[in-house]
């Protein structure tokens, strides 16, 4: 072997690297102590991207494509190396690949509680978990703030470096926006996309990398603030419960006489309201009558004791106790005999006075 051929082989001619493991974040490429020769050839990779070291300061930046090295492509590497005139001798700096695809399907999660202040619960104590989507897009300032000078940095390494900075930024996030704790424990997939606009610029400032998606796959918070959810819940249905009842009357309405609980509750809606009326037709010919008797000269009559007022018409079977003296249960029992008329309603009885009276009276 000539001295040419020795020296041709301590040069780097052709500088590329083919990641096939498909986890691999940055990558050193390895010189094996060989110096960087003058217009050797440099290939970039699409989801690729080259970031050149010397002397431990960033030199430049290369995306994907062929590039020759030269004085003309490679001006802060010139300017460290203090090349007035460009170079012809061979150079010595590191070269890190570092891999700019999507890696998805990373996984987070809160190793303790976070705090979260709520204007309905006050304090509250919450564990989350999900996972993330990102990418790398500041080269310098990833290498910088996490991969370091690792010869071969990988997703593994990166998930246990940046799993509490995750967390860390997603407790900063969610107390900025102030979620309420019964929208984080019920609407994940809108959480996970209002804390992206909120969780993204602090990621790209301080490590270089950019979040594509950020998913909530579960809240979970203490017993108590759980019980008052349910609570919430349970209120908000008894609301629908009401529209449920409006609506079985009117679909009772349509079937005069019908049977069943949207014929009785229809019946009940169109008595009261008959009731109500009369008692105004009452009591507005009661006032127009003493008015006129005034008007002719007539001394206003003498005032009157009030009277008892009125049994309901409708009882429920401790009512009917009270009135007969005997217990609830007896009554339930002279119902279910049959001696006793009622009408049963959802879960309940109701007797009217009628049938009451029938009773007694046999």
């Amino acid at each position: 072997m000539s001295v040419f051929d020795f020296i041709k082989g301590e040069l780097l001619e052709v500088i590329e690297w083919t990641d096939d493991s498909r986890d691999t974040l940055s990558y050193r490429y390895p010189d094996e102590d060989k110096a960087i020769k003058n217009g050797a050839q440099l290939i970039v990779r699409e989801s690729q991207l080259v970031q050149f070291v010397y002397l431990g300061e960033f030199g430049d930046t290369f995306g994907p494509g062929k590039h020759t090295l030269t004085t003309d492509n490679i001006p802060v590497l010139t300017r460290l190396k203090s090349w007035k005139y460009g170079f012809n001798s061979p150079f010595k700096a590191d070269v890190y690949y570092l891999t700019t695809r999507l890696f998805t399907g990373n996984k987070w999660g809160t190793a303790n509680p976070i705090m979260m202040r709520d204007d309905d619960f006050g304090i509250v104590r919450a564990r989350a978990f999900g996972t993330y989507d990102f990418k790398i897009v500041d080269a310098k300032l990833f290498l910088k703030e996490v991969a370091g000078s690792d010869q071969n940095f990988r997703l593994d390494e990166f998930a246990d470096t940046m799993r509490s900075r995750i967390v860390s930024v997603f407790s900063d996030a969610l107390a900025s926006a102030r979620v309420p704790v019964l929208d984080v424990a019920s609407r994940y997939t809108e959480l996970g996309e209002a804390l992206l606009p909120l969780i993204n610029p602090v990621v790209s400032s301080k490590y270089g990398i950019q979040i594509g998606s950020f998913i909530v796959e579960n809240v979970s918070v203490p017993p108590e603030v759980e019980a008052a959810i349910d609570k919430k819940s349970s209120m908000a249905a008894v609301v629908n419960l009401n529209d449920f009842v409006k609506y079985q009357m009117a679909k009772g309405m349509e079937q005069p006489g019908g049977g069943g609980a949207a014929g009785m509750a229809s019946e009940l809606a169109v008595g009261f309201s008959i009731a109500q009326q009369l008692m105004q037709q009452t009591g507005a010919v009661g006032a127009q009558g003493a008015k006129g008797a005034q008007g002719a000269g007539a001394a206003p009559p003498a005032p009157v004791a009030p009277s008892a007022p009125a049994a309901p018409e409708l009882l429920s079977p401790a009512d009917v106790g009270k009135i007969i003296g005997v217990p609830e249960n007896d009554v339930m029992a002279i119902i279910q005999s049959g001696e006793l008329g009622a009408k049963k309603i959802g879960e309940s009885y109701r007797v009217t006075r009628a049938a009451l009276d029938k009773y007694l009276a046999s």
